[in-house]
């Protein structure tokens, strides 16, 4: 037996009760990293979580919090100005104290709900003070109000969630309280009869917009659009648990299936808006819109900022929203106003709409310029570069199996329903989808009559699914191997489940079934021994009696 070569420096982990963990990697962070480059393998001890540290000088020379950063605007709520004042953001920079990033990719994701608490993140809205005190109590009690109680919430502050699976598609449109929910900071409470927006930068007529002004229709004509909204971080979990990828100041929300929704939108075509502005000038090919909500990076305050091109909000695409699904916006989706990005990814749709700017180029702000990227297999933590990544946008076709679970038990006559979603982005729609049972080698083609109603910017509710190709002929990768990437993003491989097929058109299966009933057996789960016999000792010899025994005979 050939010896093993053993690592001359290796982490202390004798003994440890948690040791055959680390070993099949159930506990990946806490592994030493392998220095092979040398004459002999060096092992490198995990960095344990960065110290905490607080410049007390520094903080008592920025002032009084509750004066730097107190109330913007009269009924605005939770809401601080970053991108206006510098000086502002160089003394929140001076007061945060950033604790390290929990881990949750390389070991169990805890059993409860909320999923990960998002304690940095309320950390560092007290450590700000001022305005931003009571906005992680203020969002949570919106959770509360405003969405269902059996909603999974993926990550408390900021707010992120979404419904179970039973309940992604239980209708065509989904109720306002069973929508996800991606919230990037905490949610500011904002009054109609204060609101207003203002339309700036390239344009020929900067104007500030009210509310009112906007649901004046001899202004501005309304529209009304059933909108698919997707995080390009659904399904994430599927790339999770086959690679871990990258780790952020807010976490990579471990999002399963349901971070879908769709929703009936009313309010006003944004190009319409800018033309009441006198459209765009000095070169104006961008739209950046501004959120009321305040986020973190890199060890700076900032309010939320994305941009999309002149040509989206062209061609009718960008919608100024102030109901949804015949309701006023929820508060946790953006009331009073928010943006909707038809067909792309929801991070463009910006909540809490307070200012809309042309520019020449996509905007360098970091919820654009340094998050959102899809980056090749080939880069990762070690030589990723933000040009290596492509600005998420449309989010290409996908879908997924919301019933029945993976691993679950089945029990059927020769044919399993399932349900679920498919979904293509930028306008495109899913056309056909199909069905394996084999692992992907032979596809069946699910009947039209089974797919629910075809439209342009949403979903299609499919009884059988697991491969989705829209209407330019794009379908699915294969595997979530192929779709993964550092980012985390855009899981677009076909959705798998493995279920424990019991087909009862099978004799013995039907009479085990029956026998089961009859002694009052439980059904599952399938790993607890079974407390009957599996077959009699009579069939047993019997069965030996007519066939050859395991071993061959030795000529």
């Amino acid at each position: 037996m050939a010896s093993i070569t053993t690592v001359s420096d290796r982490a202390k982990m004798q003994n440890r009760p948690d040791e055959w963990k680390i070993e099949q990697g159930m506990s990946g962070a806490q592994l030493p990293v392998l220095d092979m480059t040398g004459s002999e393998i060096k092992a490198i001890p995990p960095a344990g979580p960065p110290k905490d540290f607080k410049d007390e000088e520094a903080i008592k020379a920025v002032g009084d919090p509750n004066e730097l950063f107190q109330m913007e605007r009269t009924g605005w709520k939770g809401y601080v100005e970053w991108e206006e004042y510098p000086e502002k953001k160089a003394a929140a920079h001076k007061i945060l104290t950033f604790p390290g990033a929990p881990e949750y990719q390389m070991t169990e994701i805890p059993g409860k709900n909320p999923l990960l608490d998002g304690d940095r993140w309320k950390m560092w809205h007290h450590a700000i003070g001022g305005e931003l005190t009571v906005v992680p109590d203020d969002s949570w009690k919106l959770v509360l109000e405003e969405k269902h109680p059996d909603m999974l919430h993926i990550l408390g502050f900021p707010y992120n969630g979404e419904p179970p699976k039973r309940l992604v598609t239980s209708k065509p449109i989904t109720p306002n309280p069973l929508h996800f929910v991606r919230n990037h900071g905490g949610i500011p409470i904002i009054e109609k009869e204060n609101y207003s927006f203002r339309v700036d930068g390239l344009v020929s007529l900067p104007a500030t917009f009210t509310l009112d002004d906007l649901m004046d229709e001899t202004r501005f004509p309304r529209m009304k659009k059933h909108i698919t909204m997707q995080c390009s971080g659904t399904r994430r979990i599927e790339q999770i648990t086959r690679y871990p990828g990258q780790g952020d100041e807010l976490p990579q929300a471990p999002w399963a299936e349901g971070a879908i929704g769709t929703a009936e939108y009313e309010g006003v075509s944004l190009k319409k808006v800018i033309k009441a502005c006198g459209g765009l000038v000095n070169g104006g090919k961008h739209l950046e819109f501004f959120g009321a909500d305040t986020y973190f990076k890199e060890n700076e305050c900032m309010n939320y900022r994305v941009s999309v091109p002149w040509a989206k909000v062209k061609a009718n695409e960008v919608m100024l929203a102030w109901n949804m699904n015949g309701e006023p916006l929820p508060r946790i989706h953006g009331y009073p106003l928010r943006i909707v990005v038809f067909g792309y990814i929801g991070a463009r749709s910006v909540k809490w709409l307070y200012r809309v700017q042309a520019i020449t180029a996509p905007t360098r702000a970091p919820v654009q310029s340094k998050e959102y990227l899809y980056f090749a297999q080939q880069v990762g933590k070690y030589n990723f570069r933000l040009t290596d990544g492509i600005q998420i946008q449309e989010m290409p076709v996908s879908s997924a199996i919301m019933s029945p679970w993976t691993k679950q038990v089945v029990i059927h006559e020769g044919s399993i329903h399932c349900k679920g979603w498919a979904y293509s982005g930028g306008g495109r729609w899913p056309e056909r989808v199909e069905l394996s049972a084999d692992g992907g080698f032979s596809w069946y083609t699910v009947p039209p009559e089974n797919l629910s109603k075809k439209r342009k910017w949403t979903w299609r509710w499919i009884d059988v699914l697991v491969r989705c190709w829209d209407n330019a002929l794009n379908t699915q990768v294969p595997d979530v191997r192929t779709a993964w990437n550092w980012g985390l993003h855009v899981t677009s491989s076909c959705h798998t489940i493995n279920v424990y097929s019991v087909n009862k058109k099978h004799p013995a299966t039907r009479a085990r079934l029956e026998d089961m009933e009859k002694n009052k057996v439980p059904l599952a789960p399938i790993t607890v021994p079974l407390s009957i016999p599996a077959q009699s000792w009579d069939d047993y010899e019997k069965f030996w009696k007519k066939h050859d025994p395991r071993d061959a005979e030795d000529d």
